[in-house]
Order: structure tokens, then sequence, then C-alpha cells
């Protein structure tokens, strides 16, 4: 890969919008990177699936960078407390929210921005930067929170070193992900691509994608062909860090019944995407509908959580069409029936005690230019 140079004589569209980019870089930036609801397909993600996936303007994280003295990673006020009023504040606190605040990720993608750069031959300036982070994305709910923040902070970094033609959009998933393993966090690419790419996305990450790109496929499509959806969440989500425990390793050791319960989910989503441009959405909810069927058979209710379970049931309940967004946390739902299924759906979320709100959304993440290296028309 070719190692970034600074200045030039000409003065292209892509490397005037560079100087720009840098120039700004040098007041400080701020990036913001969109949860994410997986509409069909996952887990299968995890399992050399596909996925149909998108990011969501509902909640969001906002990472900020300026240049600084010395290289400054800032703990947020709430997230990364280390100030309580007493220690049985300190272990109320961890009871409910863990020990992870959103420091160590950014620590995480700095570690592993820079040895990608290394690998690569990309140089870097001498200059430091301090890090700060803000979001709004519920935390165990399924919509990557965590992965937003690492996004955030990567497209900050790819701006201030001026690097971002330099690193494939196709790459920066792997890289967050690469950053969040570093953690120790159990989780597949589907989230990175939606949250790097924004918009709607089909992803397919067969083994054989995989093994000779380095990545999978990933084709933005148009947010117009979404039919109005629903997010509903809880207030105090289970933990879906569980999700894959056992399920991973009956995948690896050959269990037939695992295996081709994943090979389904993972053609849910690529009948999804032909419904979508159909928009044939009886047969998108359906399949939604299948997802989570899915799901639960290979999973079994112990490990989706009761929680979980009940939040897809209260959507059944009123003929919606519903499904985990992620692991579980929160659940997309489609009312087939229009505005009075709506009403309905509403109401008996506010019965049970969820939180319902329609889905907003967010446009894609990408520069024309980007979208123009992808292949995808941008006039």
């Amino acid at each position: 890969m070719a190692t970034a140079r600074l200045g030039g004589s000409l003065c292209n569209q892509s490397s005037c919008g560079r100087k720009e980019m840098a120039a700004a870089a040098e007041m400080g930036l701020e990036r913001r990177a969109y949860a994410r609801v997986g509409l069909l397909g996952n887990p299968s993600d995890v399992y050399g699936g596909r996925a149909l996936s998108f990011a969501i303007a509902n909640f969001s994280a906002t990472v900020r960078l300026r240049p600084s003295a010395e290289l400054l990673i800032q703990p947020h006020p709430h997230h990364d407390l280390v100030a309580f009023p007493s220690l049985p504040h300190l272990v109320s606190r961890l009871q409910s929210e863990g020990y992870y605040g959103g420091v160590r990720l950014l620590m995480a993608i700095c570690k592993v921005f820079y040895n990608h750069c290394i690998q690569n031959n990309i140089s870097l300036k001498a200059e430091n930067f301090t890090l700060a982070y803000e979001t709004n994305i519920p935390r165990q709910a399924g919509l990557s929170g965590s992965s937003a923040i690492v996004c955030a902070a990567l497209s900050c970094l790819l701006d201030f070193y001026d690097v971002r033609h330099l690193i494939k959009v196709e790459l920066r998933p792997s890289l967050i992900l690469d950053a969040e393993k570093e953690l120790g966090i159990v989780a597949g690419l589907q989230d990175r691509v939606a949250q790097v790419y924004g918009g709607l996305v089909y992803m397919d990450f067969s083994k054989e994608h995989m093994d000779m790109l380095g990545h999978g496929i990933y084709r933005p499509l148009d947010v117009n062909l979404l039919p109005p959806l629903y997010l509903i969440y809880a207030e105090n989500p289970s933990d879906s860090g569980k999700v894959h425990s056992t399920v991973r390793q009956r995948w690896l050791s050959g269990d037939e019944f695992i295996i081709s319960g994943m090979k389904e989910v993972a053609q849910l989503a690529l009948d999804g995407r032909r419904a979508l441009l159909q928009k044939d959405y009886d047969e998108l909810g359906r399949l939604m509908n299948r997802n989570f069927d899915l799901r639960r058979e290979m999973f079994g209710d112990d490990v989706l959580g009761s929680v979980n379970i009940k939040m897809v049931e209260v959507a059944h309940g009123v003929g919606a069409s519903s499904k985990f967004t992620g692991s579980g946390g929160a659940v997309v739902a489609l009312c087939p029936d229009g505005e009075a299924q709506v009403e309905l759906l509403h109401k008996a979320c506010q019965e049970a005690g969820f939180v319902v709100q329609q889905v907003k959304v967010a446009p894609s993440a990408l520069s024309d230019e980007e979208l123009t290296s992808l292949g995808v028309l941008t006039s």
C-alpha cells in the first residue's frame, strides 16, 4: 500500500477535499456513528453467512478529536466513573453497569489503527491528540453501542492523519472488530459494516469471499426500500454477551442442526433483499418471524432470556412481525396493517413496560468518492 504524502502541486477534487479535511483536523474533529439494527440474517455473520442491516439515527455515539501536546484519552464523566460517594455505591454501579466504559475502546482502536498503518507502510504525522466521546445508545440493547464508539473514533483518526484514502472502506469494519477483539468482545462483522457504511447494507460473509478478499461483499441499498419499522427495547435489558456461548462450539464441532440452521438464517438475508427490492413487505415480515424462530430453536429460551422473548411476543400479539435487532435487548417490528396496528403496538408495549419508537434510518456515512470506489453511482 502506498505511503501517505503531504502536500502536492495539483489540487483535484479528492486532494482538495483531503486538504480541507487536514485543515479541519488542526482545529479539531467530530465524527458520529449510529446504532445498528440487524434486519435479517443475524447471527449468521459469525458463521460465514449473510446479513441485511441498517444504521438508525435514533441513537448514536460521537467522538471528538483535538490536537494536544500529549496524547490523552479523556474519560467520560458518567460512563468511566472512578470516583464514588462510598464503597456500596461503587459495588452497586458495577452490578448495574459493569466495568466497561469507553476509554478502553478508544485505546484499543488507537492501537489497532497504528499497527495497521505500520504494517502497510502508511506514514503518520508525529502529532498528538485528545479523544473524548459521548453516547446515548442504550447499554446491552443489541444496538451495537460499543462498536459505534470505536467506529466514530476510527473516523476521527482517518481524518486527523489524512489517510482515509489509503485504508479501503471494506477493511474498516475489520479494524473495528479487531479493536474489540483486543478487549475480549465476541462479535461479528455485521454491526461494524452497517456503522461504517451507514444506511441499508446487504452483506455476504462467505468463506470464499473472506479468504480471497480479506473481507465480505458489502452492497449499499436504497434506504427508501424499507417500510416503516419500529424499535422496541427494555429499560433494563438482559446481558446479550451469552448468546453465542454454546452454539458456536456446536457449529465448530460439526453439529448438523446448527450448521443447517445457520444456512437457513443466511438465506433469509438473501430472500429479504429480494423482498425489499420488490417491496413485498408481507414476505419481509414472514422472513423476520422465521429469523427469530430459527434463533430460538438453535439457542434456546434460557440463552435468549425471558424479557427478550417477551418483547417479540408482545409484537406478535398485535399481529406485527418482529425479531431481535442483534443479540437481544431490543426488537425491530414491522406492522403490515398500518397505523391502527401501530397504535396497538404502542399500547401493548406500554402495558408490558417496554419503550417503542419509530425507526429513523440513518443516511449513508460514505462520501461520494468512497461510494464511487465501491462501484456505487452517486449521481
